[in-house]
């Protein structure tokens, strides 16, 4: 199994290197050379068995099968609930895929335990050390906090828009006290510490001096380890089941790893609803085919706020027969000029992917908290609202219909009480985070101080 560029100007790789290396060297996202065909989940396996089977198929001969099922194993003990993404029926066939039973009580821990596992033992076997970098806009932060701290061989840094995430938000990416985990707050939004971590990656020689690797959504484990949530939801609802999926959505990784598990044959059938906040630019690319780059606005989700949904790219190098040549051109137009209109015989296929997108607006975020607390009895984060709240707007299906909850409302308990007036305590396992103290660095909205931290916080061995 090897790894291309969506802008095709780089050697493929293989599985661990493209999650090593997370960004291609020619500035696109890794995929698979082929999408593997991987046998369909059981209800009688459990999710480490399920996500043993996917892996090792996108892992091909660069990892064991005994290696793949000790990162599972490893990286899935920490969650509070065995079926690691359980389901809560919230009416007549209809359910919420909960995916905040992991250590951060957000959807990001699937992925990202697995990701800290898997960089300690390539790394440990080579004797690397490797500074790893993300961009978060909430929950991504956190994640990746809790999978490397004091982790022997990783340096992280985190980039977080400054007073742009809620504070229960930040005290899981800034608690932990280790030593190896930096938290710069940059004064921009989250598309501004997007941008800056794209140029890290851009500068390759920073990224060789500082052994530079990334872990954002657009790293491939990252999809790779969401798709298995889907395939035990598959098996869950039944092997033959249609299902329509509703993904809260900001930069898409989540939404294309349901597209991945189509492809793998895993799921019965494909329909995935993109539920978006007023920051509608995904909306408006998969409607209209229009890419434009937009100010990003504060809404009630800030984890959705985000301009410039980056796991599109895959997106479109699929539906454009993986034409890398054609997806460098159309993203370099829209470097330029800030806007770029997807080719014509783009977008036909784009319209048949099975994916479309639905905006809701702060109001109806904010009365969505209140009425699913009175029609279940359960409290719901800002998020996870918006993707309850589009199924309102959607036509009647036989498809079981099934949103993901993306984070805990704990995580949220400002928008919770305006929302609804009830308190969102956090789970007992999390509650002594209120009593540490937190590290931070304010750093301006500009590169090269971002690099002259790196580089003067760097382990220089492992």
């Amino acid at each position: 199994m090897k790894y291309v560029s969506t802008r095709g100007q780089a050697a493929p790789v293989d599985f661990v290197e493209a999650c090593l290396t997370g960004l291609a060297p020619d500035g696109g996202l890794y995929v698979p050379d082929t999408w593997p065909q991987i046998t369909p989940a059981a209800p009688s396996e459990s999710y480490v068995q399920v996500a043993t089977r996917i892996l090792k198929a996108f892992a091909g001969d660069s990892l064991s099968e005994a290696d793949i099922a000790g990162l599972c194993e490893r990286a899935y003990a920490s969650f509070s609930h065995h079926s690691v993404a359980p389901l809560m029926q919230s009416g007549p066939n209809a359910y919420v895929m909960e995916l905040h039973h992991g250590p951060t009580l957000a959807f990001k821990d699937v992925a990202m335990q697995f990701i800290g596992q898997l960089y300690d033992l390539v790394l440990s076997r080579r004797g690397e050390r490797m500074s790893v970098v993300c961009a978060t806009s909430g929950d991504t932060g956190g994640a990746a906090a809790a999978a490397f701290a004091g982790a022997s061989h990783v340096d992280l840094y985190i980039l977080h828009p400054h007073e742009r995430v809620s504070p229960v938000q930040r005290l899981f990416m800034t608690t932990t006290g280790a030593s190896n985990v930096h938290n710069l707050a940059i004064d921009g939004d989250f598309d501004d510490c997007q941008a800056i971590v794209k140029s890290l990656f851009a500068d390759t020689a920073f990224s060789a001096q500082v052994q530079l690797s990334g872990v954002n959504s657009i790293n491939w484990a990252r999809i790779a380890a969401q798709s298995v949530y889907y395939a035990t939801t598959q098996a869950a609802i039944g092997p033959d089941r249609p299902i329509r999926f509703i993904v809260p959505s900001g930069n898409m990784g989540d939404a294309f790893a349901g597209y991945v598990a189509a492809r793998c044959r895993l799921l019965a059938g494909f329909e995935l609803v993109c539920a978006v906040n007023e920051n509608k630019t995904l909306a408006t690319l998969l409607a209209d085919g229009e890419m434009k780059r937009e100010q990003a606005v504060p809404t009630p989700s800030p984890a959705m706020d985000i301009s410039v949904p980056s796991n599109f790219e895959r997106l479109f190098f699929e539906v454009a027969g993986r034409d890398g040549d054609k997806v460098r051109r159309t993203y370099d137009q829209y470097r330029q000029s800030g806007m770029a209109t997807l080719p014509e015989e783009v977008r036909g296929p784009l319209s048949c992917t099975g994916l479309s997108a639905l905006m809701v607006d702060n109001r109806e975020t904010l009365n969505e908290m209140q009425v699913f607390l009175d029609e279940t009895g359960a409290l719901i984060c800002p998020h996870t609202a918006v993707g309850t709240s589009a199924v309102r707007s959607l036509p009647a299906t036989e498809a079981t219909t099934i949103v993901l909850a993306t984070a805990h409302a704990a995580k949220f308990p400002e928008t919770v009480k305006e929302a609804t007036g009830e308190d969102a305590p956090l789970p007992t396992r999390s509650q002594s985070l209120i009593e540490r103290g937190e590290v931070f660095k304010r750093v301006s909205n500009d590169l090269s101080a971002v690099k002259d931290y790196i580089r003067s916080n760097m382990v220089a061995e492992a």
